[in-house]
């Protein structure tokens, strides 16, 4: 079994950065990839943010984010990160870590199996 444990969130103001983090616990041989989604307001299809090949550390970026925010990952501590720099109202949402379960599209929902409990991250103008 996999279980995520997404933390890091909290109320920023407009500029200002947050470093969101991921825990990869129990069994995490295989690893395709990470993702991370937000979801903002509750109810709403997940929005893609980011995405890194666990191979080789490659990342897909979603334009409204590109230039601003930088995930990475940590495989031997098995942790992924989110850096967001720049910070904006509009990204304000609940944001997800996500390990994908097949090799489908990085920003895809569907293409992962597991999923974290959500960290709320609030950007204020």
């Amino acid at each position: 079994q996999v279980q995520l444990v997404d933390s890091g969130g909290g109320l920023v103001q407009a500029g200002d950065s947050l470093r969101l983090s991921c825990a990869v616990l129990g069994r995490t041989i295989n690893t395709l990839a990470m993702g991370w989604f937000r979801q903002a307001p509750p109810g709403k299809e997940r929005e893609f943010v980011a995405a890194i090949r666990w191979s080789d550390g490659s990342t897909d970026y979603a334009d409204s984010v590109k230039g601003r925010f930088t995930m990475s990952r940590d495989n031997v501590k098995n942790m992924v990160y989110l850096q967001m720099n720049s910070l904006k109202p509009e990204d304000t949402a609940i944001y997800y870590c996500a390990r994908a379960s097949s090799f489908g599209l990085r920003s895809q929902p569907s293409t992962y199996g597991y999923w974290g409990q959500g960290t709320q991250v609030t950007v204020s103008s």
